[in-house]
């Protein structure tokens, strides 16, 4: 009897349309000349065109954007061999990844042949449609066999996924461990249980990582793989057979620093976990329950590090992390082939990727949970954006290098935007500023440097080529931050008010400022000393180019201590506090959120100008009023005053385009506005969302962060004099990277215009 779970899944897959894919159009067919163009007669040109030059194929069809995922239902799953038609559901969710991850068009081809040489000329006979071949769930050694011959007799990528698509996973994982454990590949004894593809390759790749051939053990269902046991038939085994007697899978572990499982529940217990050596590295991945439990393992080392199969546990080895973004970058430069550059690639840059700080939006993916790379975060989340800009670049550029691309000019930085703009394009704007400071990175102070998350942003920055940061604080506190994060000192400045020689002029300077205003010398002596002070007043001076602070106090306080020093007298002081929001397809500048608790009429038109002019950087402004009331429909002094803003904008800036007052839905959705305001004068969707005071902006803005999955930088502060920001103290550090390259473009603004 099917269990409630098998039910829904059975739903799942039978409601509407059955199964999970379906064949889309991607050009217009709705007319006659349309038909004519899709098929006859204007279908010859192409033809034409690509039997002239075979790799025409991959301009004029979809063979450079679709894989066969192909399988002979073998070896399905934990099913086993359940033949073709029964593992079509597998190969279906296999394409839904592919399309969900890198956008990759896939048809699943399953095919009724066992007889591994019959299943290669099939498949070799399908080169002609499909830019890679993705082998799923066929036995082993047959997959060995078949893999090796299509990659010798094709010309596109072949990637046998159970193999090298766990081992890839397996080794960037590994990497990490071996960092978190302070071991070296080259000197620890590994175990392995199990025999099969994915054991074979993942040991294969450990050993290409430095791993010695000498310190692996192997078991398979009949035990230690050793030259002592007699003739082994299967070569891939024969290579890992020890010449020496190995007893049995408990003696093996004593004192081992590491264990791979690839093999069935229950091969090890809890005594043989506490056998191994100190920080034992235990991978147990058979599926769907591991070769000894999570909880198990744990209760008997609490310095185990341990990966598992299972997304329940932490460090899941999922083959996601892997296929598709690796076919997305060998697609990309029409490789012929995967080789192990490529893999090695993709290896590298998923365990860097884990080193660095994990994006809210991924916490919000996996319930609020945060991560942290260390134990139980050894490699990314499947649902991490930031995978496909990491791995499939490296993927494509491994190609090229290793010489088995179709292309030969490759610039990473325009692929990389490339595919964050399939992702978003809104996020792909955002993703622009990230290039802009890159292009030439600006000197960006940091107050209040000795806080941990100001490591965590360093290391970021440091690793994206974003900036040249300069940390303001007590310096031993500094650099014990610093080594905690293994940031190396000597790439950054340290920069300690407490005995820095240039804190009786600034005092002087800051004196001198705000002496009317209530400020003595001697307070000044002492302000200067706080480091959000001190580094402003370096900002001021030219010893910085840009400024963030905030970290150890709250936004007003922060907030302070740049208008106080940073303010531009020379105009009316209207500082602007806005984030830019990148949600649902949608890039919008909302203001002000964090400065002007109640503006006037003349502030909010103020307000309005500054906001859209530092939108026009990004696309053109179209400017919506924000407000209980919709064009007069309640009439209240707080609207008179919104009406009285817009008027203002008009008069002032006629070149803006700016409508209202108007409720957010109806800035947002133009159909509304002209099936009800058909008079509004503002067209297409607002991207400006001016709210009337404070307390609307700030609730609004934290309500969208909070309940939708929304990329942002902010909160950005407009209208100072030199670039500087200050972040609200529970800001996740990938924020402030994005915080800090914008403030790294304002400062390159600022010079091309200023020369300061």
């Amino acid at each position: 009897m099917a269990s409630e779970y098998d039910e829904k899944a059975l739903r799942y897959h039978e409601q509407g349309r059955p199964g999970k894919t379906e064949v889309v159009p991607t050009k217009p067919c709705d007319t006659a000349k349309d038909l004519s163009l899709a098929y006859t007669p204007g279908v010859a040109a192409p033809c034409r065109e690509i039997q002239a030059n075979p790799e025409n194929s991959y301009r004029y069809t979809n063979r450079g954007n679709l894989v066969a995922v192909i399988t002979n239902g073998t070896a399905v799953l934990g099913l086993g061999n359940i033949g073709a038609l029964a593992g079509k559901p597998v190969m279906e969710g296999k394409a839904v990844l592919f399309k969900k991850f890198a956008d990759i068009d896939v048809f699943d081809i399953e095919i009724n042949e066992s007889d591994p040489d019959r299943l290669v000329e099939i498949v070799k006979a399908l080169e002609p449609t499909f830019g890679g071949i993705n082998l799923e769930d066929i036995k082993a050694p047959d997959c060995f066999l078949v893999e090796k011959r299509l990659r010798e007799e094709m010309n596109i990528p072949v990637f046998h996924d159970d193999q090298h698509g766990t081992a890839i996973i397996v080794g960037a994982a590994f990497i990490n461990a071996l960092i978190v454990a302070n071991k070296k590949i080259e000197d620890i004894s590994l175990v392995v249980s199990g025999a099969g593809a994915a054991a074979i390759a993942c040991t294969d790749t450990l050993v290409s990582l430095g791993l010695k051939h000498e310190n692996v053990v192997m078991f398979d269902s009949k035990g230690a793989i050793t030259t002592q046991r007699g003739h082994i038939a299967d070569a891939n085994k024969r290579r890992y057979a020890v010449d020496r007697e190995v007893g049995s899978l408990m003696d093996a572990m004593s004192g081992a620093d590491a264990f791979l499982g690839v093999s069935v529940k229950g091969q090890v217990t809890g005594d043989m976990v506490a056998a191994m050596a100190d920080s034992p590295i235990v991978f147990a991945l058979a599926n769907p329950d591991p070769e000894i439990g999570y909880e198990e393992a744990t209760a008997v080392r609490s310095d185990v590090i341990m990966a598992t199969g299972r997304s329940d546990y932490p460090n899941q080895v999922n083959n996601v992390l892997g296929f598709p973004y690796i076919f997305r970058g060998a697609l990309d430069v029409h490789a012929t082939g995967i080789n192990e550059a490529m893999k090695h690639a993709a290896v590298r840059a998923l365990a860097e990727l884990a080193q660095e700080p994990v994006p809210d939006t991924v916490a919000r993916a996996y319930q609020n949970r945060r991560f942290e790379f260390g134990r139980e975060y050894l490699i990314p989340k499947p649902l991490d954006s930031r995978v496909l800009l990491r791995v499939a670049p490296a993927v494509a550029e491994a190609a090229i290098q290793s010489g088995v691309a179709g292309v030969a000019d490759f610039d990473r930085e325009l692929y990389v935007a490339r595919l964050a703009n399939t992702q978003d394009e809104s996020k792909a704007a955002l993703h622009a500023v990230v290039q802009k400071a890159r292009a030439n990175p600006q000197r960006i102070a940091y107050a209040d440097a000795h806080d941990p998350k100001v490591a965590l942003v360093v290391k970021r920055v440091l690793e994206e080529g974003i900036a040249h940061p300069i940390l303001v604080g007590p310096k031993d506190e500094i650099e014990a931050s610093l080594a905690r994060a293994r940031v190396n000192p000597a790439l950054v400045q340290i920069v300690d008010p407490r005995t820095d020689e240039r804190a009786e002029s600034f005092a002087q300077l800051y004196w001198l400022k705000r002496r009317r205003k209530g400020l003595t010398l001697i307070d000044a002596r002492q302000q200067v000393r706080r480091s959000d002070y001190f580094a402003a007043l370096m900002v001021h001076e030219g010893h910085a180019d840009g400024l963030i602070n905030g970290f150890a106090t709250t936004y007003p306080r922060a907030a302070r201590s740049l208008l106080q020093v940073l303010r531009d007298e020379e105009t009316d002081g209207q500082v602007v506090g806005l984030y830019i929001m990148a949600i649902k397809q949608r890039l919008l500048f909302l203001a002000d959120t964090t400065m002007t608790e109640d503006p006037t009429p003349e502030q909010l038109a103020s307000i309005a100008i500054m906001t859209a002019d530092f939108a026009n950087q990004f696309l053109p402004p179209k400017i919506a009023m924000l407000s209980y009331s919709s064009f007069g429909s309640a009439p209240s002094p707080m609207v008179a005053r919104v009406q009285k803003a817009t008027a203002l904008i008009r008069n002032r800036r006629p070149d803006l385009e700016v409508d209202g007052e108007m409720q957010p839905d109806v800035a947002l959705d133009p159909d509304v506005r002209e099936h009800q305001y058909p008079f509004s004068t503002l067209t297409g969707s607002a991207n400006v969302l001016i709210f009337p005071d404070l307390q609307s902006g700030n609730i609004g803005h934290k309500l969208l962060l909070e309940l939708s999955n929304a990329s942002f930088i902010g909160p950005i502060m407009v209208g100072l004099r030199f670039p500087a920001n200050a972040v609200q103290r529970h800001a996740s550090a990938e924020s402030v990277v994005g915080l800090t390259a914008l403030t790294c473009v304002e400062s390159q603004r600022r010079r091309e215009r200023w020369g300061r």
